[in-house]
């Protein structure tokens, strides 16, 4: 009699990156030290961002002022130069424990030991995100981020990975839903949350609860972290 083989399924694990494990927003603080590197930079720019900065306040706007803005610092950066400063700076990131949380990388040490294949979804670029997982012993934890390209003025935004992207960019790499746990802390995260059979909101206030809870009903846990 030939015996039968099964094939064990590891469960699949979510978590957000900025928010979540990491304390702010991790690109927003690499622009910020390379604007006062480069103060020359925000000297050029003011006259420009004083004519976008209302448009960040309409939601419809927000997203390609910002990638306006993104480009505009990395004005002249070739992408080799940006992923060698990208990951000079999430190493730095990564020996200063005051900015990730240790109960979400406790929860993800406690997932990866159970077996479960851990998946990092983030808006975050992916050379800084992956130089800050390395840098805190995380390189065997699988990434899915934004993505920068080379471009005639420097290094521009290729793919951004927030909202409806971080569903489409794990199809993309075969992962579909229903993926077993997946962390957020924002309403850009609803897809990637959605699509889990438990989603876990980190330190949500009343106005993103209000706006999930009936979209997420009894799949819905809430961690204060």
């Amino acid at each position: 009699m030939i015996g039968s083989t099964s094939t064990v399924i590891a469960p699949v694990v979510l978590f957000d990156f900025d928010g979540v494990l990491f304390k702010g927003d991790a690109f927003a603080a690499f622009l910020r030290a390379h604007f006062r590197r480069q103060w020359w930079r925000v000297v050029f720019a003011s006259p420009l961002l004083l004519l976008v900065s209302p448009t960040l306040l309409i939601r419809r706007t927000r997203r390609p002022m910002l990638r306006f803005l993104v480009h505009l610092a990395l004005f002249g950066i070739s992408l080799p130069r940006y992923r060698s400063l990208a990951e000079d700076f999430g190493f730095a990131l990564a020996r200063d424990a005051r900015r990730f949380s240790r109960p979400a990388l406790e929860a993800l040490g406690v997932h990866r030991h159970q077996g479960a294949r851990v998946i990092v979804v983030t808006g975050c670029e992916q050379t800084l995100a992956r130089a800050m997982l390395d840098g805190l012993g995380l390189a065997d934890v699988e990434l899915v981020a934004s993505q920068l390209e080379a471009g005639r003025a420097g290094a521009r935004v290729k793919v951004h990975n927030v909202g409806f992207q971080k569903a489409h960019q794990l199809r993309l790499r075969g992962v579909r839903a229903p993926w077993d746990v997946a962390y957020g802390d924002s309403f850009a995260d609803l897809d990637m949350l959605a699509g889990a059979r438990s989603a876990v909101l980190v330190n949500p206030d009343r106005a993103l609860l209000a706006k999930l809870s009936p979209r997420l009903r009894q799949r819905l846990a809430i961690v204060e972290w």
